[in-house]
């Protein structure tokens, strides 16, 4: 008898809830404006409003490189390089995945690593993994070499990109000289 009064209570809730809800909608008409009280100019594609980080080179006024390699944080970069495992190995021999094994990749040949098929823009692009290549690459991939295949968004902040170059420098029987 307790659970039917119980249910018959939350029937009774749920109605009076619908009864309300309609009855208010038919009591109240509320007035939209015809037009937005606030209008937003949206440039066109192409025109001379283009926006600051469309016009903006991100490569241009980047620091020296090697400066904050000096400083940088092997330990932080280790960290770093979780996020670039999914697609790389880092291991002396190791094979390729999504991407190429990243063992000694500090002034190896860009597009070079054996067995891996790398796109046709990387592969035009051409030179070597210098610091500052490697700098600039990890910024935004995708917009230094335009048509990689790597699809990650980069490292916006300069001490990141540094503490990651580090330990990728570390991955080698002879790291590259910080000159």
């Amino acid at each position: 008898m307790e659970t039917n009064k119980i249910l018959g209570a939350i029937i009774l809730a749920l109605l009076l809830l619908a009864l309300f809800s309609k009855t208010g909608e038919m009591l109240v008409h509320p007035d939209y404006p015809e037009e937005t009280a606030y209008k937003i100019d949206v440039p066109e594609e192409g025109s001379q409003n283009e926006s600051f980080e469309e016009t903006v080179d991100p490569f241009e006024n980047l620091p020296d490189i090697l400066s904050l390699l000096q400083i940088a944080s092997l330990e932080n970069g280790e960290k770093l390089s979780k996020k670039c495992a999914t697609c790389h190995s880092f291991d002396n021999g190791g094979a390729n995945k999504a991407g190429p094994n990243l063992w000694d990749i500090v002034n190896r040949q860009k597009a070079r690593k054996d067995g891996f098929a790398y796109s046709a823009a990387i592969s035009k692009f051409g030179g070597d993994w210098n610091y500052t290549e490697l700098n600039k690459f990890l910024l935004k991939p995708k917009k230094y070499i335009e048509g990689t295949k790597m699809n990650f968004n980069g490292l916006k902040k300069d001490s990141d990109r540094a503490d990651l170059i580090i330990w990728l420098r570390s991955l080698s029987d002879a790291p590259v000289p910080l000159n």
